[in-house]
């Protein structure tokens, strides 16, 4: 049976995936975003920096990684160095610096496409979903008023989600190339 309430759940999901996605797009400014999808070799096991390492970002070009066991911080530079981020590290007695280093021209058009990217898959995403709730209201024998008005909220709230992504990805190109 159609509910709009799974529907906004599922655009929901997406929103926060396509928000993620974005956040890993480097602009100019300091992000701890950029450093979620870092693993280092902890005790044998590959572990994800943020549970190894206290994060915080330091100044507005800077992130300061401090490792809870000292003993660390030559994996972690090393890990952020292997995940060519276009960032460079520094380490010091207390912990790792990383370091963003402004933007050219030509590297903020290339991510400004990768946001271009970005945004449509995000868009695929949200046409996915409108393609499996458009079938289970056909599939649900609803009468064809019914199954129109259906379609016809359905479109509403797709049509708002593809406006927020827009928006969303507007704001991110605005952040890289205005930074």
């Amino acid at each position: 049976m159609f509910n709009i309430n799974d529907l906004q759940k599922k655009l929901q999901e997406a929103t926060e995936w396509f928000k993620k996605e974005l956040g890993t797009l480097r602009t100019g400014r300091a992000s701890l975003v950029i450093l979620d999808g870092i693993n280092i070799d902890s005790y044998g096991t590959k572990t994800p920096l943020n549970q190894v390492a206290n994060i915080s970002i330091e100044d507005p070009k800077t992130v300061r990684i401090t490792p809870w066991d000292k003993g660390q911080v030559q994996d972690i530079e090393r890990a952020i160095a292997v995940a060519d981020l276009g960032i460079s590290t520094a380490a010091d007695g207390m912990g790792v610096r990383v370091i963003f280093p402004d933007m050219t021209t030509e590297r903020r058009i290339q991510i400004s496409k990768l946001a271009d990217g970005k945004l449509e898959e995000g868009k695929i995403r949200i046409r996915k979903i409108r393609e499996s709730v458009i079938n289970e209201i056909k599939d649900d024998g609803l009468s064809d008023d019914d199954a129109a008005k259906a379609k016809e909220s359905v479109q509403k709230v797709i049509d708002e989600a593809n406006k927020e992504f827009d928006s969303l990805a507007k704001i991110k190109k605005e952040e890289i190339t205005t930074l």
